[in-house]
């Protein structure tokens, strides 16, 4: 007998949001303005991951902590090497194109009014120390994950002295706040959908037509780095094929991190991405969030990219020495960069002085940036997000554990 219940299953997740993206190409195209109608899903979507994600990272990572069994290993320090390393190899990749590929800019274009760019690494140090000390109910509102991540390490030290019941119920409760990030993913179809209607219909792509050379090599090197760079970190470090698991990060990962152009936002998609790829919860818990942090390659190619397009406008000259200092800056800079759309590009003003660049130059290269960070932006964040999960399942399958 036929069981017809397994003849029509729903096609995965995957498969819906590229029905949606079709979907909203075709609504884009046919009924422009019903396109920017439907963008309230993508808005709704997007608010929603936002919403669920700070109060993820605080009782997850706690409830992990508090129920943590002794001698079982987390691979924290691992992960955050694979962090610096893949970050650093980014920003030499960024570096590397733009000699290879330069691209020159018009700097004719008005700055963003209100921004301001830090003034040096100091400053961007003291930022995340102070994210460190944050307020708990001001981290929760402002999506601090450094300071999330702080007071749910905190208190998962002090609940693992609580009573069994206590950590048992810690523990329901992050079963509860997952269940309902499930909930709130299987939206992503719809959202997708809203995302790319209202996002043809309001702004198309001509305006990127002037800087198609700008974007070749910023889309190129995150390419490069996605599909050649982290394989071979991943290859180094597990002595397997690496394709496996970057295909599938870059597919379940990156693709829902490439429209919701926000790292912050793809946590809850991450950590659902770990758990069916059966990593450990004490670690995935904890090293995505502070990959959505500090686990930056697309914005350290970002910021090295741009930066030397500027440098390129102007005729100023670029020895190897000062090349490399750049990519070490930008890479320390990327950590700072916000897990938001366009986090990135208030750091440039910050490797710009590098080479003597007023600030002033500086804010209508970050314009610039905005231009072209319909797609740059994307690209960035389907990169960093994929390559949190890339690095996290790196680290247990090189210590025997995937």
């Amino acid at each position: 007998m036929i069981d017809r219940s397994r003849s029509f299953r729903a096609p995965s997740l995957v498969v819906q949001i590229v029905i949606g993206l079709l979907a909203g190409i075709v609504l884009a195209m046919a009924w422009p303005q019903g396109a920017t109608a439907v963008g309230l899903l993508g808005t709704v979507f997007i608010s929603a991951l936002k919403a669920v994600a700070p109060v993820l990272v605080l009782v997850l990572v706690t409830a992990s902590i508090a129920n943590h069994k002794h001698g079982q290993k987390t691979n924290i320090r691992f992960i955050l090497a694979l962090y610096v390393i893949g970050t650093l190899a980014a920003a030499l990749v960024g570096v590397a194109a733009s000699f290879l590929f330069p691209s020159v800019l018009n700097l004719k274009v008005a700055a963003e009014a209100g921004m301001t760019a830090p003034g040096g690494i100091g400053e961007v140090l003291k930022t995340l120390l102070m994210q460190v000390v944050d307020n708990p109910v001001h981290a929760l509102l402002n999506a601090n994950y450094i300071g999330l991540l702080a007071w749910a390490v905190g208190l998962g030290m002090a609940l693992r002295h609580a009573s069994a019941g206590t950590r048992t119920l810690v523990g329901d409760l992050s079963d509860a706040v997952t269940w309902l990030v499930r909930a709130v993913i299987k939206l992503a179809p719809l959202g997708v959908f809203g995302i790319v209607a209202s996002l043809l219909a309001e702004s198309g792509l001509g305006a990127l037509k002037g800087y198609l050379q700008l974007l070749y090599v910023l889309i190129g090197a995150m390419l490069f780095m996605a599909f050649v760079g982290n394989p071979l970190i991943v290859a180094l470090v597990t002595r397997r094929n690496p394709y496996p698991l970057v295909l599938r990060c870059l597919r379940e990962s990156g693709i829902t991190a490439f429209f919701t152009r926000s790292s912050a936002a793809n946590i809850p998609v991450n950590m659902e991405l770990c758990r069916k790829l059966g990593l450990h919860e004490e670690t995935y818990s904890v090293a995505i969030p502070l990959g959505a942090t500090i686990n930056m390659a697309g914005a350290a190619i970002t910021i090295s990219v741009l930066t030397l397009a500027a440098v390129n406008t102007l005729g100023i000259t670029v020895d190897l020495p000062t090349a490399l200092l750049l990519s070490v800056l930008a890479a320390i800079g990327a950590c700072g960069a916000s897990g938001v759309p366009g986090g990135s590009l208030l750091l440039i003003p910050l490797a710009c002085g590098l080479f003597g660049i007023s600030n002033d130059v500086a804010m209508q290269v970050v314009a610039v940036g905005f231009i072209v960070g319909v797609v740059q932006d994307s690209a960035e964040t389907a990169l960093n997000s994929s390559t949190d999960v890339v690095f996290v399942a790196a680290a247990e399958q090189a210590r025997g554990r995937g």
